[in-house]
């Protein structure tokens, strides 16, 4: 099945950046983009293929719209997943205008044929297509628009050499930091038509695990918390004390540290003396998939200086037992 689609904006407030000067944070990434956008205009030609990785909600499909935007080029977004045969990355190739923007999203997860499929299209903008089956199949080859392809996955090592190699740049974003994205929530509360404290930004923006995608999503609840409250939609509009107690209702500390996250921690020192642990066993004990452990929660815990990972198991920082009070003398070994 093909779940590709041409990004069209909706009728409603987009959040996302539409060109470099509106993109926050990223900046050795951007002054990249910047140098490769700009020397291909001049050229009057495509822009050469590109990988984005990091963590997800970081950006990676807003800069491939960004890079789309800037080059005055369509954009088809779809997925590793999605495109099951080859027949349907055949059919969104030859689909292509010249200079067209094709984003794949999570391309690691392409399958091995495909991927093969792509290494011709990339370079010799050209692929075969097998027709008929048995005696009488035989090779068409089909050259296709010259265009851009922008990948995009959360973890490159599962891709293969073959593949990254026929990338010209691999950029890789990283978590943001709170000034970056305090701004990113200023300007989308003006976007979202809410004035925000400058207070109540930094906040949010403290919570938010250095990812723009949450703080988009606690910016949202902050403002609904907000209207909720006859005091708040006036020419305040978010306070610190709004964004505060609509962060304690979602169970998000101080820290950014949500109820998950402090779950982890506590099974680990409570029940297993701090570890070391293996990631099955977490994921059995706090009754979550172990893939949402290892890619959701465990890089935040693991950055902050909660959590390490060791050939023996997952163990707890000096700084997690601070945070659960719980004196290391008194641990429960297993």
């Amino acid at each position: 099945m093909n779940d590709s689609f041409t990004f069209k904006e909706p009728a409603t407030v987009s959040l996302r950046p539409s060109r470099f000067a509106d993109f926050t944070g990223q900046a050795r990434v951007l002054e990249k983009l910047r140098i490769m956008a700009s020397a291909a205009q001049r050229r009057k030609e495509p822009l050469n293929h590109i990988l984005l990785s990091g963590p997800p909600g970081l950006g990676k499909t807003t800069l491939a719209m960004v890079l789309a935007e800037e080059m005055h080029a369509s954009i088809r977004v779809t997925s590793g997943p999605a495109i099951e045969k080859a027949g349907d990355l055949a059919g969104m190739l030859t689909g292509l205008e010249y200079g067209d923007v094709l984003f794949i999203d999570e391309i690691h997860r392409l399958s091995k044929t495909i991927e093969e499929y792509l290494y011709a299209a990339m370079e010799d903008f050209r692929i075969d297509v097998m027709i008929d089956q048995g005696p009488n199949a035989r090779s068409i080859r089909l050259d296709i628009p010259k265009f851009t392809l922008i990948g995009a996955t959360t973890r490159t090592g599962l891709l293969t050499a073959p593949l990254r190699s026929r990338f010209t740049l691999q950029a890789r974003l990283d978590y943001y930091g709170g000034e970056d994205l305090s701004k990113i929530i200023e300007r989308n509360a003006k976007l979202l038509k809410i004035d925000i404290q400058g207070e109540a930004a930094m906040e949010i923006a403290r919570r938010s695990r250095g990812t723009p995608r949450v703080a988009n999503n606690l910016l949202f609840f902050v403002r609904d918390f907000t209207q909720q409250d006859p005091s708040g939609t006036g020419p305040s509009g978010i306070t610190l004390a709004h964004a505060k107690e609509a962060l304690r209702l979602l169970d998000i500390d101080e820290y950014g540290l949500d109820e998950m996250d402090k779950r982890i921690l506590e099974v680990i020192g409570q029940n297993y003396g701090g570890g070391p642990v293996g990631a099955n066993t977490i994921a059995i004990a706090i009754g979550e998939e172990r893939q949402t452990l290892e890619e959701v929660h465990e890089p935040f815990l693991i950055q902050e200086g909660y959590l390490q990972r060791t050939p023996q198991g997952r163990v707890l920082t000096s700084k997690a037992w601070q945070l659960l009070g719980i004196d290391r003398g008194e641990k429960n070994f297993f």
